[in-house]
C-alpha cells in the first residue's frame, strides 16, 4: 500500500516533533516547582506556536495551489472583508492575552521573595563566586575547579566541564531561598544560574 505524500509529511511531522519534549536543545526541566512550572508554560506556548504555524503555512500553501493562474489570467477584483480583518486581528489579540495570563502568574510567583527561609548574598567575581547564607554564618569561595588542558580540550571532559567547582551552591530541599546578588567590581559581567547537576 503507498501512502501518499501527504501522509508520509504528517507523521514524519508528528515523529520528530514528539521527541521536542525530550531534546537536548530544549531547556531542561529543573528540580523546583517554579522551574517545572517555568518549563510547562514554554512547552505550553510551544505548542501554541507550532498550530499557529501549521495552521497559517497550510492555509497559505493551500491558497497558492489553490487559486494559481496561468498567464494572462484575469485578476478577480473583490474589495476588503470587514469581518474578516477583524477576525484576524481579534484572534491574535485573544491568545496574546491567553498567552499573557499563565505567563504573568509564573512571573509573578518567581520573583516572589517575601517570608523567605533562607537568605543567600552571591557575589561575583571573575572566574569565582562567593556565598554567604545571611543569618547562618556561613560563607566561603567557590572556585572553577575545570584545570586549562580541559577548557583547551587537550584532556577528557564531560559536557558540564565549565559548571565544575570546588565548593558547590548547596541549598535545602522544601525551602524558600532568596537569592542577593552583588558584583565586586563593575568590569566583570556575572550570570548566575543554578542547574540541576546529573548526580
Amino acid at each position: 500500500m503507498r501512502l501518499p505524500w501527504q501522509w508520509l509529511l504528517t507523521i514524519t511531522s508528528v515523529a520528530s516533533l514528539s521527541q521536542a519534549h525530550a531534546s537536548s536543545w530544549n531547556m531542561p526541566v529543573g528540580v523546583t516547582d517554579t522551574s517545572r512550572n517555568i518549563f510547562g508554560l514554554h512547552m505550553t506556548i510551544f505548542w501554541v506556536c507550532v498550530v499557529i504555524g501549521v495552521i497559517v503555512f497550510g492555509v497559505m500553501f493551500y491558497s497558492l495551489f489553490r487559486y494559481r493562474h496561468s498567464k494572462g489570467a484575469k485578476a478577480a477584483r473583490f474589495h476588503e472583508h470587514t469581518s474578516v480583518e477583524v477576525l484576524w486581528t481579534a484572534i491574535p489579540i485573544l491568545i496574546l492575552v491567553g498567552m499573557a495570563v499563565p505567563a504573568t502568574a509564573t512571573l509573578k510567583n518567581m520573583y516572589d521573595a517575601s517570608e523567605a527561609d533562607l537568605d543567600i548574598m552571591i557575589t561575583g567575581q571573575q572566574w569565582r563566586w562567593r556565598y554567604e547564607y545571611l543569618g547562618e554564618d556561613i560563607a566561603y569561595t567557590s572556585n572553577l575547579s575545570t584545570t586549562r588542558e580541559q577548557i583547551r580540550g587537550e584532556s577528557d571532559r564531560d559536557e558540564h566541564y565549565l559548571l565544575d567547582v570546588d565548593e558547590p551552591l548547596v541549598l535545602p530541599i522544601n525551602r524558600k531561598v532568596r537569592f542577593l546578588s552583588k558584583r565586586s567590581s563593575y568590569d566583570v559581567v556575572d550570570l548566575l544560574h543554578v542547574t540541576q547537576r546529573p548526580k
